[in-house]
């Protein structure tokens, strides 16, 4: 069942337009003018490849059909508005469907740094220029198939593979190394972070991404890095499911951070 959130999403009208306040544009253009002036050299080309084709406009939350009609000719997906907060059940659906989940909320001007539930700049500008990429539409689909099929413990180590992957992994190339992972790229805390020589970086495993605890409320203590992301279409072929049993046999690795604080402590 989802957690209680704060947030309501926005509904379409009968021209299937969502209508947003002055004040939720005005934050839309806030988070854009403020990942644009520091994405440049810190994140892929093949995500500025997306963006450039997405075209989101700067002072205003884009519509959903704008985005789909980039993401359909590229790669097949499409997105599906969602409430704040989705059934595990739903979420796999809808990737193993090539639809990807977007809250039609925004964050407040309160939560502009941080907020737990992905909001539509997060999904849209975050996670939606990578879509355009084959291999990692391909890998998020297959991992939606995936998630669909397994069961509750299952879905626990699978969505391990998915924070080090397709939110918070980072990536080698000719220029250097770069981020691709949509938690990354929508916070500017972590943008700085992850490329710094604060955390840990690991060479992909998926083994190791299956048996590795995360947070999370805190910046990212390690981040798994692929050679290229040829490595997501490689890993979409290979057979997940073992590899996670393999991983429920030999047990998650110690944590690399503090645990959380009880309430009230």
């Amino acid at each position: 069942m989802a957690k209680q959130t704060k947030y309501q999403a926005h509904h379409p009208d009968t021209d299937g337009i969502i209508h947003y306040s002055d004040t939720e544009n005005a934050t839309w253009q806030t988070l854009m003018e403020r990942q644009m002036a520091i994405i440049e050299g810190r994140v892929c080309q093949e995500y500025l490849d997306g963006l450039e084709r997405l075209a989101l406009p700067m002072d205003r939350i884009p519509q959903l059909a704008d985005v789909d009609r980039v993401l359909q000719a590229t790669t097949g997906w499409r997105t599906a508005p969602v409430p704040a907060l989705i059934p595990f059940n739903t979420f796999f659906e809808l990737l193993a469907n090539r639809r990807f989940p977007v809250a039609t909320f925004i964050r407040t001007p309160e939560e502009l740094d941080y907020l737990q539930e992905p909001d539509i700049f997060h999904e849209i500008f975050g996670h939606c220029p990578m879509l355009t990429n084959p291999a990692f539409a391909e890998f998020t689909e297959t991992y939606g198939k995936l998630g669909l099929a397994a069961s509750k413990e299952e879905r626990v180590y699978l969505a391990r593979l998915y924070w080090m992957t397709v939110e918070f992994g980072l990536v080698d190339t000719p220029r250097g190394r770069r981020i691709y992972g949509g938690g990354i790229i929508s916070s500017p805390r972590e943008t700085f972070h992850a490329l710094s020589d604060v955390p840990a970086h690991h060479p992909f495993d998926p083994l190791d991404a299956l048996r590795t605890p995360y947070r999370i409320d805190i910046l990212q203590p390690l981040y798994y890095v692929i050679d290229d992301l040829e490595t997501l279409h490689d890993l979409a072929g290979r057979d997940i499911m073992a590899l996670v049993h393999e991983a429920m046999a030999l047990g998650l690795y110690a944590p690399t951070f503090e645990p959380r604080q009880a309430a009230g402590a």
